[in-house]
């Protein structure tokens, strides 16, 4: 098991029941299957109890009724095992949460690539929107996308002529996600809905594969610039090198921008933070039983002017460095206020390949705040202009970016 942030459907046990046994103590369903559940070790028999009032009798009935409805009505054979997968993501949808999934084996697969930070696609980081549309969040330089002619804003409509519907969990997320992705030197036929012109607009794309995670730069008066696009499992290295290289150079200063930065690895962004801060805690979660877990940072810090760009796309990891920074004073937050996700996600791996993301703790800022639902404030807000309000920060031309150009001013100050 790890947690991260990334930064978001009951049966060959139950449709195998032979017999419906009450006792005192639990409700059990004794079961004949060669599958099993991976806490449940019992095979070929094995039962699955219940505590004590903890699932209504009327309901374990009315599964088997719906069960058997299903397959003696349904208008076509129906596979038992996927509906059983079904019902597995039912348990976890239930809980109403929807950073809360169950991953088939290859959505899985999607997200351990997302969190490798290399993958083969079409050059895309993508969000959802208030009305569960998948949109495309930033279209990376160089990209076939970007080659394409796709832009940050788009909405995705088709994928190879299937209508994507809005999404409404992570798991659903993944799997739009996976239709995009393929084989590299594959072509993929994409359709989107273009908000700022009002129209719709057919795309073929090659796949290509990106490691696309980290930029950095030294702009002008020795001030270097790191971007973070999101925290895949190797980013702490990768930044340490792109750190270095900069101060190698004589950096004086530092930009980190993670506006539209989703999040992605909790240890990652602690690592990266560890690297920024003096010794001390950096952030601690707390699950339902009040038990704590503390990331620490040792006694060496950057030790030099900081800036960090935020805005409300910043979410989980990004804002668990930007919550640290800003309680440590070691750095002044720009931009606008942070998404305000809160809460950690536990992944756990089942044996067949498949895997649950289960929101297990909340997670606190040094000083013992929790930003879940309100995010963090910068301590200089700076709007963009409002014909970039929709823009990602790579999209923004750098002479009208206000929220880059403030963190510059700010550090031009220091040094």
């Amino acid at each position: 098991m790890r947690s991260v942030f990334i930064l978001d459907r009951n049966r060959n046990t139950l449709f195998a029941m032979v017999t419906l046994v009450v006792v005192t103590a639990v409700v059990t369903f004794t079961v004949t299957s060669a599958v099993y559940m991976s806490w449940m070790k019992i095979n070929p028999n094995y039962t699955i109890s219940f505590a004590p009032g903890s699932v209504s009798r009327n309901n374990i009935t009315k599964f088997e009724k719906v069960r058997d409805y299903l397959k003696t009505t349904f208008y076509q054979d129906v596979d038992e095992d996927k509906m059983l997968e079904g019902a597995i993501s039912g348990m976890a949808d239930s809980l109403g949460d929807r950073y809360t999934a169950y991953f088939t084996k290859e959505q899985k697969q999607i997200l351990k690539e997302r969190m490798e930070g290399s993958y083969v696609g079409i050059g895309v980081s993508v969000t959802v929107d208030e009305g569960g549309r998948i949109t495309f969040d930033e279209v990376f330089e160089d990209s076939p996308a970007m080659q394409a002619g796709v832009l940050s804003g788009d909405k995705l409509v088709e994928v190879d002529g299937k209508k994507i519907e809005p999404v409404k969990t992570i798991a659903d997320e993944r799997v739009v996600v996976g239709s995009i992705r393929g084989k590299k030197g594959t072509k993929v036929k994409i359709s989107v809905y273009r908000p700022s012109e009002g129209k719709y607009l057919d795309f073929a794309i090659t796949r290509q594969e990106f490691i696309k995670n980290i930029k950095s730069e030294m702009l002008d008066n020795n001030i270097g610039y790191i971007r973070l696009i999101e925290f895949d499992s190797e980013i702490g290295n990768h930044f340490k090198e792109h750190l270095n290289t900069l101060l190698d150079k004589g950096m004086k200063a530092l930009i980190l921008d993670m506006r539209g930065n989703p999040g992605g690895d909790y240890y990652q962004a602690c690592e990266i933070a560890d690297r920024l801060l003096p010794e001390g805690r950096i952030v601690y979660m707390e699950d339902k039983n009040k038990r704590q877990k503390a990331e620490k940072s040792d006694s060496k810090e950057l030790g030099l002017p900081l800036a960090v760009l935020v805005n409300g796309d910043s979410a989980s990891a990004s804002e668990v460095v930007a919550g640290a920074i800003k309680d440590y004073k070691k750095g002044v937050l720009i931009g606008t206020t942070t998404y305000g996700k809160g809460i950690v996600q536990s992944v756990i791996d089942l044996e067949d390949g498949s895997g649950l993301n289960i929101t297990s703790a909340r997670y606190f800022t040094p000083s013992g705040v929790c930003i879940h639902g309100k995010g963090i404030q910068p301590d200089i807000p700076v709007e963009p202009d409002e014909k970039y309000k929709d823009y990602a920060p790579s999209r923004i031309p750098r002479a009208d970016d206000k929220q880059l150009s403030k963190a510059i001013e700010v550090l031009l100050s220091k040094i």
